[in-house]
């Protein structure tokens, strides 16, 4: 149904931005305006880290990052790959640029970022989409976690590395599943789910309608990036992903000479030149920063190891193919049924993506998207040789696997018969399992979205072989309440609590165990990869896998977890699990505004849930129990009904704090409530921006 009026900007009561254009080229110019008036500050710091300017405008503890950027390329790939689009592809992508552009100065001058650093917004270029693409996903696959792989091999031998065979920290958590249609009661299928990423403020995804005459699509974009990759409901189809966990990055490791100017890598048969040249990081307040860029064939220097002085170059489908998987987008949109979607699909590239699509004929498919090199199987565990042309990309890809579903589906991160030739690290079983569980039962989405029961099991069978004689009257009364608590991690459990703090002491002592204290050895990577390479992190995200195996390594996990209970039954009462389970939004903290926001919302909930129940939650056991990651967005399509579907965002849709919109979906987030989706164009309010045009043209008049 066609608004009423012309095209523009309307919103609901959340303050979701619902757009309506005559032509989809004009859509996603009105796309990118309002992402730029809802997200000015987001938008551009993501730009920036595509280009490698944060430290430019942020200053020196973003030189990393920049770094980073610089060497991988981030900007050049985004450039080529943009080049390689399909005509009308390219010209849909810069329209949404072209839309950035419109809207960043009215953006600008509601956000107090741009105020309190002294930045102004910049230009974006057509290809600046796919660069904030990039900088999402670039370390969300698997290649740090191949550095702490050659790390614990190094440090601890080859045998310690399985003890951390399981989900990396940045890659999983997340939830989908498909309930078949009931021809009995009429009812079409329902997808649902719940991606969890990094808890970013303002969130990572933007709710929004995207309507035209050839679609009307709801669904979460990236606030940056045209279309909806992930997540949409186009009224008779609708799709939903998780990570497949496929592995489709690999590291190499490089030989490298320098002759003058020029750089020399070593290959089968010689030394051959490779691509260099020099870039400089600008840094507000401080010097500029040279980096060296270097690009062998397998693909650019990103670090070097300290260790053994070779170079480390990456190596991904997008860089290899110049694609990143735009082309995919616009037939998304236009999408009417499965076969459409997984038709559009055929073009993604990375990051590869389990994917449940269903539509109102009642069909429901399950399939993987993007591409995942043939090779050695050395490559998919850790950096490998790259003079070896056994370890070359010379057989294609694999297979992308697709089936149609008759009962309930559940993507979980888990290892599936669809997945498990794509990947080497999965989430453990038990979401997956606990999910099909709620499903067969017959339980509600909410109920399936808040499901806050923890698979304990390793854990409390670790308390359960400690020997009483072993145990002070304290540590034997604690086990006891914890063998008899219920396993639910509910913000108001005491004893979801005291189980917390052990676990947390639990890990801490193992991380000063005599068999993994090589691990604290200085990590021979950059810095930026310390979240994949600091030894008591990893410990904490693997704890079960390390419980589970140690013992058999020669460690003492016993003796761990009875001076773990001791200490949490000798110290002071850990309290409830909301009470040390708090809410931590990852921000810039560039405005002081900014940081009493996030300060404020700690105070207004209370957090559910863990990082292995449904509800996940996540925090690091033994580093912090605050929850850094967790549920970005949670959704249910309806396919009989589009208008009786739900969906929530962290906090709301605007990026700009005292905005009614800033946070205005944190409490119902927080409460496992959805909010409705309006479909409904007489309900909605024509609403150009949050803060007016004379705001912003005194923005203006100000930076002149």
């Amino acid at each position: 149904m066609r608004p009423p009026g012309s095209a523009g900007i309307r919103r609901d009561a959340w303050g979701v931005p619902h757009l309506w254009a005559d032509t989809v080229d004009d859509l996603a110019r009105l796309q990118g305006r309002a992402a730029a008036i809802d997200r000015a500050w987001q938008v551009e710091t993501e730009r920036w880290r595509s280009e490698g300017r944060l430290a430019e405008h942020v200053g020196p503890a973003e030189v990393g990052w920049d770094r980073f950027a610089r060497r991988a390329r981030l900007d050049d790939t985004a450039r080529r790959c943009y080049a390689g689009l399909d005509p009308a592809t390219r010209r849909w992508v810069a329209a949404y640029a072209q839309g950035v552009n419109d809207g960043l100065a009215e953006g600008a001058a509601g956000a107090p970022e741009f105020a309190a650093t002294g930045c102004r917004p910049g230009r974006w270029r057509p290809w600046s989409p796919l660069g904030v693409f990039l900088v999402q996903h670039v370390l969300f696959g698997t290649f740090p976690t191949k550095l702490w792989r050659a790390h614990v091999a190094a440090t601890c031998g080859p045998a310690a590395v399985d003890l951390f065979a399981t989900e990396p920290p940045a890659g999983s958590g997340s939830n989908a599943w498909a309930v078949p249609a009931d021809p009995a009661t009429g009812r079409g299928p329902v997808i649902a789910g719940d991606p969890h990423r990094v808890l970013e403020l303002p969130g990572i995804y933007h709710q929004v309608r995207l309507a035209c005459p050839e679609f009307d699509v709801v669904g979460f974009a990236f606030p940056g990036v045209p279309g909806l990759p992930h997540f949409g409901h186009a009224g008779e189809v609708a799709w939903a992903v998780t990570n497949a966990m496929a592995d489709y990055q690999d590291l190499y490791r490089e030989r490298l000479r320098h002759d003058g100017d020029r750089v020399l890598v070593r290959e089968a048969d010689g030394w051959f030149p490779a691509h260099r040249h020099l870039e400089s990081i600008e840094v507000r307040g401080g010097d500029p920063v040279p980096v060296e860029v270097i690009e062998t064939p397998r693909g650019p220097v990103v670090d070097h190891d300290e260790g053994t002085g070779e170079a480390l170059s990456l190596r991904t489908p997008t860089r290899v193919e110049l694609r990143l998987g735009f082309d995919a987008l616009l037939p998304l949109l236009r999408s009417r049924s499965v076969d459409d979607v997984a038709t559009a699909l055929r073009r993604w590239v990375e990051p590869v993506n389990s994917v449940l699509v269903a539509d109102r004929t009642g069909a429901v498919t399950q399939l993987v998207a993007g591409l995942v090199p043939v090779r050695d199987q050395r490559c998919r565990r850790e950096p490998v040789p790259g003079w070896e042309p056994r370890y070359r990309w010379t057989d294609g890809y694999a297979p992308m696997p697709r089936a149609e579903v008759s009962g309930p589906a559940v993507c979980a991160n888990d290892r599936r018969p669809d997945t498990a030739a794509l990947g080497v690290d999965f989430a453990p079983p038990h979401r997956a399992r606990r999910i099909r569980a709620l499903l067969a039962d017959g339980a509600e989405p909410a109920v399936v979205h808040t499901d806050d029961r923890l698979d304990a099991t390793v854990l409390r069978a670790a308390l359960g072989r400690l020997d009483p004689a072993g145990l002070s009257a304290e540590a034997l009364a604690l086990r006891e309440r914890l063998a008899a608590w219920d396993g639910r991690m509910r913000a108001d459990s005491v004893d979801a609590g005291a189980f917390a703090a052990w676990r947390a002491a639990l890990a801490r002592r193992l991380h000063d165990d005599p068999l993994l204290r090589p691990l604290r050895a200085p990590s021979a990577y950059d810095a930026l990869f310390a979240p994949w390479t600091d030894p008591l992190a990893r410990i904490g995200h693997a704890l079960d896998a390390v419980v589970a195996g140690l013992d058999a390594l020669g460690g003492d996990v016993d003796a761990a977890a009875a001076g773990a209970l001791e200490e949490v039954a000798h110290g002071d009462p850990p309290g409830p699990w909301g009470r040390r389970h708090v809410l931590h939004p990852v921000h810039l903290a560039a405005a002081p505004q900014v940081t009493a926001a996030a300060a404020a919302m700690r105070a207004r909930v209370a957090l559910s849930g863990d990082s292995d129940c449904v509800l996940a939650t996540s925090s690091v056991p033994g580093v912090s129990d605050a929850c850094w990651r967790g549920p970005v967005a949670r959704y249910v399509w309806d396919l009989t009904d589009r208008a009786a579907s739900r969906w929530v965002v962290p906090f709301g849709a605007s990026g700009r704090p005292g905005d009614a919109h800033f946070d205005d979906q944190l409490p119902r987030w927080a409460g496992g409530e959805l909010i409705p989706v309006v479909t409904d164009w007489r309900q909605l309010t024509r609403s150009e921006s949050f803060i007016g045009a004379r705001q912003a043209e005194g923005y203006r008049h100000r930076r002149a």
